[in-house]
Order: C-alpha cells, then sequence, then structure tokens
C-alpha cells in the first residue's frame, strides 16, 4: 500500500503554551500513533518543533495514519491543544 502523511500547518498561535503541551504529548505518545516525524529543519524532534509552520508525519498507509487519528493519546494531544492554535489538518495518501 502508499504512504500517508499527516500534514499538520498552523495558521495562529494563540496559546503558546497549549501548543507547547501538545507537542509534548504527541511526542510521548509518537511510537503508540506509529507514525515517523519528517522534520523540516535539522534537530527538530516531535516534542521540540513548536517553532515551526507545519510539520509531516509519515505513515505506513492512509488505514495507519486514520488509525492513529483515533487513538486516545491523539485525543489527549488534542484535548491538550484545547483552541490553542488556528490550524488545518489533513491526512494525503502519496501517489505512486
Amino acid at each position: 500500500s502508499r504512504k500517508a502523511h499527516w500534514i499538520l500547518i498552523f495558521n495562529e498561535v494563540l496559546h503558546s503554551d497549549r501548543l507547547a503541551a501538545y507537542a509534548a504529548l504527541l511526542g510521548q505518545h509518537s511510537l503508540q500513533l506509529e507514525g515517523v516525524f519528517r522534520p523540516r529543519h535539522a534537530g527538530c524532534t516531535v516534542s521540540t518543533w513548536t517553532d515551526v509552520a507545519h510539520i509531516l508525519i509519515e505513515f505506513d498507509s492512509a488505514k495507519a495514519a486514520n488509525a492513529a487519528h483515533k487513538r486516545a493519546g491523539y485525543a489527549e494531544a488534542l484535548a491538550a491543544l484545547n483552541g490553542g492554535v488556528v490550524r488545518e489538518f489533513s491526512i494525503i495518501e502519496a501517489a505512486d
């Protein structure tokens, strides 16, 4: 099957503390999510990217990306974010 990606775009940060909590929880649960963080900047990790405008997380398939989005760990991260940013979220399947 084709790889798929979570694409998260942060248009505006309203509460940096909430974004930091989201990032920390996303990092904490990244193994559970079974995705691979693809940083745009060298040295950027899944829990330290709060100063970038977008992130990309790669999954083995669209099914895996959708399942990760429904996991309890991601729900916990979203609860911590609690409207702290204006963002866009997409799951995109890679082309052949």
